[in-house]
């Protein structure tokens, strides 16, 4: 029987790379292409099966800033399959993100600059928005519409007898200076993507706790920095060219390799010479911390929920 693997924001990016490097691993996969973009992901199912044919690629359309999608597709993926071997939580927005000019001269002439650049700490601000449901853009994109995907997933992901792994996208840039418990959405800072990332580590986390005696596990990766839409975003080509060298430096003199446990990130690395390896890194959080927020997102859900029993209700 074929291992599933389902893959958020597979049409381009990170994603569209994990799906051509997958199939070069292992072309008898089934890969289920999430995407919001229904003729991008046409395009890449194309390709995909072009350069695989033994492979089998499929589609479904879902918009994780939109819980009425998100629970459209999760209806589709439950008709469709039995289970759910791995599900790589990567579909992320970075809106429009600035350039903070000042902090990056007072980086460059710090010891922080190689720290600055490898993180961005401090260097991007982006404006956010509020979503339909009454979200934070950001918060909803990036965590809570995964989320929800996982919470309506569960018959699909839980079988202790052949456990299935979750897979987010995190980032070097998930700080805990840029999350509060206040404003878990950040709808009151600058920095909601930094924030963002910060609850995928707390929410993997939490999962892991309610969910590994039930055979689902869930791991948070960085895929490094890589030259996509959202860091053609933030600076030109060019420019990237010109830092990418310093930023391969950063991997090489400052992951160090811990022991495997529920609190470690895996991060993809290159060295001086080219040659790319994973190694992994503490996060910056406790399991007390991470249950708090999973209560907080719990309350979250139970309360959208609520409200859309509501309109239903009156429709």
């Amino acid at each position: 029987m074929r291992k599933v693997v389902l893959i958020t924001g597979a049409s381009s990016g990170v994603g569209l790379a994990l799906c051509r490097r997958l199939l070069e691993e292992d072309d008898a996969l089934h890969l289920c292409l999430a995407c919001r973009n229904m003729s991008k992901a046409e395009a890449v199912r194309t390709s995909l099966l072009a350069s695989h044919p033994a492979a089998e690629v499929s589609i479904v359309q879902v918009d994780v800033s939109s819980l009425p999608s998100v629970f459209q597709a999760t209806k589709e993926l439950k008709q469709r399959f039995q289970r759910l071997d791995y599900v790589y939580l990567n579909a992320g927005i970075m809106p429009n993100p600035q350039l903070n000019i000042k902090a990056l001269f007072r980086g460059l002439f710090s010891r922080k600059v190689i720290h600055m650049f490898s993180t961005a700490e401090g260097l991007l601000t982006q404006n956010d928005k509020i979503t339909p449901d009454g979200l934070q853009e950001v918060f909803e994109t990036n965590v809570f519409g995964h989320f929800i995907l996982i919470q309506e997933l569960e018959s699909l992901l839980c079988h202790s007898e052949s456990p299935s792994q979750l897979i987010w996208t995190s980032s070097r840039n998930a700080k805990k200076s840029n999350f509060s418990f206040e404003d878990v959405q950040h709808s009151k800072g600058q920095e909601p993507y930094s924030s963002s990332k910060y609850a995928i580590d707390l929410l993997s986390v939490a999962l892991n706790r309610h969910f590994n005696h039930q055979g689902l596990y869930s791991s948070v990766v960085c895929p490094g920095t890589m030259l996509t839409n959202l860091t053609y975003g933030i600076l030109p080509p060019f420019v990237w060219m010109l830092i990418m060298p310093i930023i391969w430096l950063v991997w090489l003199f400052h992951q160090k390799p811990e022991s495997l446990n529920p609190l470690v990130k895996y991060l993809s690395a290159t060295t001086g010479f080219g040659s790319n390896y994973v190694t992994s890194k503490k996060m910056d959080l406790d399991e007390d911390t991470a249950e708090k927020f999973y209560q907080k997102l719990l309350k979250l859900e139970k309360e959208i929920r609520v409200t859309i029993q509501k309109t239903n209700n009156q429709n």
